[in-house]
């Protein structure tokens, strides 16, 4: 019987409505909605994986679960970077799939209310990203809100579940 009101479903979507995540790269602050996000670990020992782009570092073992790992930073087009005790692996869910991201490091857990976050600029500004879906702002510093969604295109999102 699907249509049962949870309420304890509600209550949680509730909590963690507005609540984001945030990570740097460089000197950039990213921020993904907490309901994504399942767990943030140290960085491991990564087993590569052929024939996958440069930006998919491989897999790890996580409890007996095998995650893809993916390097932001490398997706995002930026330098790459040699990994430190700051670096850190996201793990997310995105439509029941766990994937890893590595970001230089996790900053906090912020609240922005809905009428702190703008849209992206519009395409004819040449600011065209379809990862972001907001820009939130809380205090001084502006937080590009990913879309968790969006972070990988289906083709990709295919060749992550092959990984599995």
């Amino acid at each position: 019987m699907s249509d049962v009101y949870d309420e304890s479903k509600v209550l949680e979507e509730d909590t963690q409505h507005g609540r984001f995540l945030t990570f740097t790269l460089e000197d950039e602050v990213y921020g993904i909605e907490i309901k994504y996000v399942t767990e943030i670990i140290g960085i491991q020992s990564i087993t590569k994986v052929p024939e996958v782009p440069d930006y998919v570092k491989g897999i790890i073992n996580l409890r007996g679960k095998i995650i893809p790992v993916i390097d932001v930073r490398l997706k995002f087009g930026k330098q790459p970077m040699e990994y430190d005790d700051r670096t850190c692996i996201v793990v997310i869910d995105i439509s029941e799939v766990s994937v890893g991201l590595i970001v230089d490091n996790v900053d906090e857990v912020l609240t922005i209310d809905d009428q702190d976050i703008a849209a992206p600029p519009a395409n004819k500004t040449g600011f065209e990203n379809r990862y972001i879906k907001g820009i939130g702002k809380a205090g001084e510093r502006v937080q590009l809100l990913l879309d968790c969604e969006k972070l990988l295109k289906t083709d990709e999102m295919e060749m992550i579940e092959s990984i599995h």
